[in-house]
């Protein structure tokens, strides 16, 4: 039975929350929360399955937020007493007061059902943390061997995070959780005739254990089998005709192109204007609701904070809200945005659906990504039969470089493996990919999505937000897809322009 670490609760949590929460009611706020976090993380990096780095963090903090006079006030410490909680405490207060004189807009906070002294732990078998080091570098030495057979070089890297939260504020909730991520990655290569390519392992990032390494969600052993031919393949393979192409998108692929399209675009404090300094504001703007097109008729995307091995999901946000399901683009329209209690009261939406989150103790939360992904039709047809109808086209695999305006709405996506498909079948690997598009033309050439067997949850650790920065996990989950027309060009003509 997964646990929360015995140390993280011998941690004086309560002790802590009640002194800095009691003192921010004695001070007279609307409301205050306290939220004291541990986040552990080692990454491993190999170099021709030789260890090249090893790093291990651990932060330690905790926070208070508060609300006086419709005002936000934060602050952050390290010392776990009582006493220093207390001043924390008026510290945030103290932030409040200041900042009253410049705030225009009164902060009041959605309302939500207290959740009393509940406990949460992410799923997984397998402590990563509770794995020996040599036995983590050994098995990426060993990966790495066998592709070194076949490749000039091999680069190798886990990245591993155990992140644990105690929540408590002045309504009554208080939430103690515990979630586990990893992301193994192996790159492959190899120069021949004076080309150099590389190729790297599909596997995603996810919030599992070690057991992902060792069998359980992935076939590790049988995709490095396959990775240096299509290596080889790559490096023999001729350049694309720039042009108007069908494609077939793999999850592996289209999960980025959900992330950077939809995933930011309906965070309402974007579409709001509210977050312009990092990346942008969004195309999707709150008059919109309801009444956007956004892709054809095929396409359902969700936002999921509960969503199995997500990397977003957790039990309960940074702002006490249980979290959920909910709909995002329904049949192609815009039908919702991700809130936190701010938003959720400001534009009349009822609760918030669990999207406050703060990367560190020492960050405020903030309003981020849930894991959003596109819905696989229930009967759908599988990859090879999307692909069987395409007369002339393109299968993309694999993740690469991606550029997006600051409104999300044009881009231009590469890939680590192109296929040219004729009549229907695939005709060998292409080079110097990238697909073209706006947002709304790109999702509404989407005629088909596959069914639930092409579904995988892709994401990333490092989704960035805010100022300062915060970065976030994030996962992704899609079916293969089929897009009419979408533009293609050639990156190494595009880029000797």
């Amino acid at each position: 039975m997964r646990q929360i670490d015995s140390d993280f609760l011998a941690l004086p949590l309560r002790q802590l929350a009640d002194a800095a929460l009691q003192r921010a009611r004695d001070l007279g706020v609307e409301h205050a929360d306290f939220r004291l976090e541990r986040v552990r993380s080692e990454t491993l990096r190999l170099y021709d399955a030789r260890l090249e780095g090893s790093m291990d963090a651990d932060d330690l903090g905790y926070a208070v937020r508060v609300v006086k006079n419709g005002t936000w006030g934060f602050a952050a410490g390290i010392e776990l007493t009582p006493d220093a909680a207390e001043k924390v405490a008026e510290q945030a207060v103290e932030v409040a007061v200041v900042a009253a004189a410049v705030n225009r807009e009164p902060i009041e906070l959605a309302p939500e059902p207290v959740h009393s002294d509940v406990t949460w732990v992410s799923e997984y078998e397998v402590d990563p943390f509770e794995v020996p080091l040599k036995d983590k570098t050994g098995l990426l030495a060993d990966w790495s061997g066998a592709l070194l057979r076949h490749s000039d070089h091999v680069q190798a890297s886990l990245m591993q995070v155990k992140e644990q939260k105690f929540y408590a504020d002045t309504a009554g909730t208080s939430t103690t959780q515990q979630r586990v991520r990893l992301h193994p990655v192996l790159t492959a290569m190899k120069a021949a005739d004076g080309r150099f390519e590389e190729m790297r392992t599909l596997a995603p990032p996810v919030g599992r254990g070690y057991e992902y390494l060792t069998g359980t969600g992935w076939d590790f052993p049988a995709e490095l089998a396959l990775l240096p031919g299509h290596l080889d393949e790559k490096l023999r393979a001729p350049s694309v005709e720039a042009g108007e192409y069908d494609l077939v998108i793999d999850p592996s692929n289209l999960w980025l192109t959900i992330h950077e399209s939809i995933g930011h675009a309906t965070e309402l404090d974007r579409a709001l204007g509210y977050e312009a300094a990092y990346a942008g504001t969004s195309f999707a703007t709150f008059d919109k609701l309801n009444e956007l097109v956004y892709g054809s008729p095929v396409m359902n995307v969700t936002g999921d904070r509960t969503a199995e091995h997500g990397l977003a999901t957790i039990g309960y946000d940074d702002e006490g809200v249980a979290t959920r399901r909910f709909d995002i683009v329904s049949g192609g329209t815009l039908v919702g945005y991700q809130l936190d209690r701010r938003m959720a009261l400001m534009k009349g939406l009822g609760r918030s659906n669990g999207c406050a989150f703060g990367d560190s103790p020492g960050h405020m939360p903030i309003q981020r990504m849930a894991n959003v992904s596109l819905q696989p039709e229930p009967s759908g047809p599988a990859t090879e039969e999307l692909i069987s109808r395409v007369e002339r086209g393109v299968y993309v695999q694999g993740d690469k470089s991606w550029s997006i305006d600051m409104q999300r709405y044009n881009f231009q996506f590469t890939g680590q493996r192109f296929y040219r498909i004729t009549n229907g079948r695939l005709d060998g690997q292409l080079r110097d990919v990238a697909y073209q598009a706006t947002t709304t033309d790109f999702w509404r050439s989407m005629e088909a999505v596959g069914g639930p067997q092409t579904y995988v949850l892709g994401g990333a650790f490092n989704c960035g937000k805010g100022q300062p920065g915060q970065v976030a996990p994030v996962s992704h989950g899609c079916p293969s897809a089929l897009f009419r027309g979408v533009r293609v060009l050639n990156t190494v003509q595009e880029g000797g322009k």
